[in-house]
């Protein structure tokens, strides 16, 4: 390889790139921002005379038009109307049953599939669809979303590697070795990859990376904590219990045919043990929120909410089991379903003077009323008092009253449009699922994935296929479609674009690759191998995963022949570590998963840092292992 003079045009993007950097860890501004304004830089660089070559200024916004952006926004709203079906709800629901509520079950199980999926799906669109189900896992569970979406986000990735169709860089490969082969000696020339030719090294990869966050995410993967404002119905409980000194935890009770609590009612066991009796089940029917009054049936089962302590003292002293699984009351309790709010009752209520079983409380509205606060008292049966206990519901309300109550979210929501209450917990599950619609919103979906697996058509429009349809049937009016879209995510990869086109166009990369081999002239076939993958990890960071393949292919190619190494190895070295793209959220599905994650580039940095090693040594072993 010839010499390369380091111009001034490359001096320019190398600071730029150090700036970007500078930019994404440090994180003075938000990295959508800084992206941005790279990109504003670059404009203006262009603009100097004796520099017009960094960048094209007619071209600096194409990014916003690019395959990848666009593809990001159509996957963004087929996602959108998945979930307002419900069937990713479902999804939730089934890899739950499996999971149950350990971190270390859901990981493996999500993480796997995910990264089945985008073997054969482009990475971003497998990750795009899963985070509304990690989302609602997260919600059923209370395991953090910053937990489960950097495994699921780091394995979609790495499912990309385990076919040819996986990712961009392999789709490349083979017609990239063709073109090679026709300027390099016949005895030299390399055969072309088949579809599962790399699945070895792909699986190998996801496991691998499955058993780090199982391993060692105890330690590495970030806890972005909830915030603690009391409106927010993820921290609601632990606000009741610190502000009226209510315990709110679920547990469901079995009471065999023939129990001496035949005939008493849930007033009676309420007063008693200092619970609440929040749904029953008798010979199949179910009540959520029965009335107090309510004669005890058997054999039952009832959901009982209140301190652990106490409703296990109920259950050893009449000789009760308790249900952990919840078989029949967990999906209607689950924190997406219900929870713990808080209501307020308005001067001009209709319920002003009236008390809870007047009104009939839990069979109009739906509400178990857990406790009263007014002026600085506490109205609630963990105070203790016996004859607070059974006079709670007897109590007539003034206005001003803050209730505070356990309900179905869908009950809450109708109770915001009633003037009789004020309803102080805001930010709530207020889903309604479009069930009619899921026969549509799976007709475009597969249609979607149909066109891009049997056809040559661009990606963004197989997509826009699939989003349109799903507008045109009513499965998401089009501002719900621009709602679902991450407009962050979209801004820092379109802006990203220019950059990496500047790298590319001026030499830059061509001129650090060549300093790279430079370093490594002498060193044997697998230090050589593995520099070449080093580069092409960092050319991925920097650049379009795209560009820096078409870059390195040849170049890699180049080396191998001389030193007697596999040529194709060394270009299948390159494809598969374009993948290797965990540093800092350049890559699209870590700048997809940053919003929600609420990651920082810090956290990318510390635990997709690990990862970057492990898929260096991982992916180099296989490579050599299998060819």
């Amino acid at each position: 390889m010839d010499s390369l003079t380091l111009t001034n045009e490359m001096v320019v993007v190398l600071v730029l790139l150090g700036f970007t950097v500078f930019l994404f860890v440090s994180e003075v501004v938000r990295v959508d921002f800084a992206a941005i304004l790279v990109m504003i830089i670059l404009g203006g660089i262009s603009y100097i005379p004796g520099l017009e070559g960094v960048s094209d200024i007619n071209l600096l916004f194409e990014g916003f038009s690019s395959n990848a952006v666009l593809s990001i926004i159509a996957v963004m709203i087929i996602g959108a109307g998945l979930d307002k079906t419900g069937l990713l709800n479902s999804l939730a629901g089934v890899i739950l049953k499996f999971g149950s509520s350990s971190e270390n079950r859901i990981i493996p199980i999500v993480s796997a599939t995910v990264g089945v999926i985008s073997s054969f799906l482009q990475n971003v669109g497998a990750a795009a669809l899963f985070i509304p189900v990690v989302s609602r896992i997260s919600a059923r569970t209370n395991v953090p979303l910053s937990r489960l979406l950097m495994p699921m986000g780091f394995c979609a990735i790495l499912g990309g590697t385990m076919t040819m169709v996986g990712s961009s860089p392999l789709i490349l490969l083979n017609d990239l070795i063709i073109n090679t082969n026709s300027m390099i000696a016949e005895k030299h020339r390399m055969e072309t990859f088949g579809l599962f030719s790399v699945t070895p090294i792909g699986a190998t990869l996801v496991v691998a990376g499955i058993a780090y966050f199982v391993i060692l995410g105890k330690w590495f993967l970030p806890t972005v904590g909830a915030r603690e404002d009391a409106t927010t119905a993820q921290s609601m409980k632990e606000y009741v219990k610190q502000l009226y000194g209510v315990d709110a935890d679920v547990f469901e009770i079995v009471i065999p045919d023939n129990h001496p609590l035949y005939g008493e009612t849930y007033a009676d066991i309420m007063g008693a043990f200092k619970f609440y009796v929040i749904a029953s089940y008798h010979q199949g029917q179910k009540w959520l929120a029965p009335s107090v009054d309510t004669e005890i049936l058997t054999p039952c089962r009832l959901a009982l909410l209140g301190e652990s302590q106490r409703i296990r003292e109920f259950a050893t002293t009449f000789n009760l089991d308790i249900d952990p699984e919840m078989t029949v009351f967990g999906h209607d309790f689950e924190v997406d379903k219900s929870g713990i709010a808080e209501i307020v009752i308005p001067p001009n209520s209709r319920l002003v003077g009236k008390c809870a079983r007047e009104i009939s409380l839990r069979k109009t509205y739906g509400l178990n009323l857990l406790a009263i606060h007014r002026g600085e008292e506490n109205l609630s049966y963990a105070e203790g008092k016996d004859d607070l206990a059974s006079q709670l519901g007897l109590i007539k309300f003034q206005a001003g009253d803050s209730l505070v109550v356990q309900t179905q979210w869908t009950s809450l929501s109708r109770l915001t449009k009633d003037r009789d209450f004020v309803v102080i917990t805001t930010e709530f599950p207020q889903d309604e699922w479009r069930t009619k619609k899921v026969g549509w919103a799976l007709i475009f979906c597969l249609i979607s994935l149909a066109l891009i697996l049997f056809t040559d058509m661009r990606l963004s429009w197989c997509l826009f296929v699939g989003a349109c349809g799903m507008i045109a049937t009513k499965v998401l009016s089009i501002d719900e479609a621009y709602h679902a879209i991450g407009w962050n995510t979209v801004f820092l990869l379109a802006s990203l674009i220019p950059l990496g086109q500047a790298v590319q166009n001026t030499g830059t990369a061509e001129w650090i690759a060549f300093q790279v081999l430079q370093l490594l002239d002498g060193w044997p076939i697998w230090g050589i191998q593995a520099g070449v993958a080093i580069m092409a990890t960092f050319f991925t960071l920097v650049m379009s995963n795209v560009g820096a393949t078409v870059l390195l292919v040849p170049l890699a190619v180049s080396i191998a022949i001389p030193i007697g190494a596999n040529p194709a190895i060394f270009a299948l070295t390159v494809a598969i570590s374009t993948s290797n793209s965990f540093l800092i959220p350049t890559h699209q599905v870590n700048a997809l998963i940053m919003g929600p994650g609420g990651y920082k580039v810090i956290d990318f940095v510390r635990t997709g840092g690990i990862m970057t090693v492990l898929f260096l040594v991982v992916s180099l072993a296989m490579l050599n292992l299998v060819f």
